[in-house]
């Protein structure tokens, strides 16, 4: 793989001005310049957020600025022999932060503030509905980058954590990690149930009606993996029927969320528009990825974070 010319698409606009990347990579001994989809013909390889059919034929390589890649065809790539890398392992930190806020936030009752502060009312939530996150449980489902940062902040404010691992391997600071298959047994017990796992074909619908079933009725979703990882209509049918307490959600099986959604009109929701991971410095996570990367590349070695 040769690698002169480097396409920043226009698409990661979407998280961080694309311009930034471009002047993050500025020391590389490359050509590297801000593109749109029908700027590739000249290029080598690409670092975008979405994916376009175009990408498949001029570029050799495809760099995702999220860990998740559901969204792009492996076979296609695969066959035209096109490298595909995501950002897996900058996360941890960003999303980990985030959950432990949503987590405060529900916990502490900040959403009926906000409404309160809208509306100029002065008004006190039940006394019994507030509590601290000392003591309390949760399980995180998928104990990649994701899932230990979550880990790891949640043990910091004195929370018992237990976890799901497709390997079912012990994990540090977890103190029970169980196999996918006991799923409804590992998330019975938790105050909150936290989702971190990347969308495939076996975590599709990982959570619907007999998940959301087996959770207390005190206890809280959060989802920052992907929307469809959730059967959204079971956990808004759950949500009505005071199956569980709430929910966190960063995904969606549609984004944008469709204003039509029942979601956002619920008191017992929290609905960010899929920003978990963003911060203003991703750009420069980012680009250290595609820096090692071309290093790799120009000393003949294996590049790191492949997909395809």
């Amino acid at each position: 793989m040769e690698l002169s010319r480097i396409g920043v698409h226009e698409s990661v606009g979407e998280v961080f001005p694309p311009e930034r990347l471009v002047e993050a990579l500025s020391d590389l001994d490359r050509d590297v310049a801000v593109v749109g989809t029908g700027d590739l013909a000249d290029y080598d390889a690409v670092v975008t957020f979405e994916y376009d059919d175009a990408f498949a034929d001029p570029v050799a390589w495809i760099h995702s600025i999220q860990a998740g890649v559901d969204r792009f065809p492996f076979e296609t790539l695969e066959e035209r022999g096109v490298a595909l890398t995501n950002s897996t392992g900058i996360h941890g930190e960003s999303v980990g932060e985030m959950v432990v806020g949503y987590m405060i936030a529900l916990a502490r009752q900040f959403p009926q503030y906000v409404r309160n502060q809208r509306d100029h009312a002065w008004r006190r939530p039940a006394w019994d509905r507030p509590f601290t996150l000392d003591g309390e449980s949760i399980c995180v489902v998928g104990l990649g980058t994701l899932g230990r940062g979550i880990a790891t902040r949640a043990a910091a404010l004195g929370m018992s954590v237990t976890g799901v691992r497709r390997s079912g391997d012990p994990v540090e600071g977890v103190e029970t990690v169980h196999p996918p298959g006991d799923l409804l047994a590992a998330v019975r017990d938790a105050r909150f149930v936290a989702l971190a796992v990347p969308l495939t074909d076996e975590t599709r619908d990982l959570v619907g009606a007999r998940e959301l079933a087996a959770m207390d009725d005190d206890a809280y979703l959060i989802n920052v993996a992907r929307g469809p990882v959730v059967d959204e209509d079971a956990l808004v049918e759950a949500l009505r029927e005071g199956e569980i307490a709430g929910a966190a959600l960063d995904v969606f099986e549609t984004e944008p969320l469709p204003a039509s959604s029942p979601l956002w009109d619920r008191e017992d929701v929290v609905v960010t528009p899929h920003v978990a991971a963003t911060v203003r410095s991703y750009y420069e996570d980012v680009a250290d990825l595609v820096r090692e990367n071309v290093r790799r590349v120009d000393d003949g070695e294996e590049i790191i974070n492949r997909v395809v």
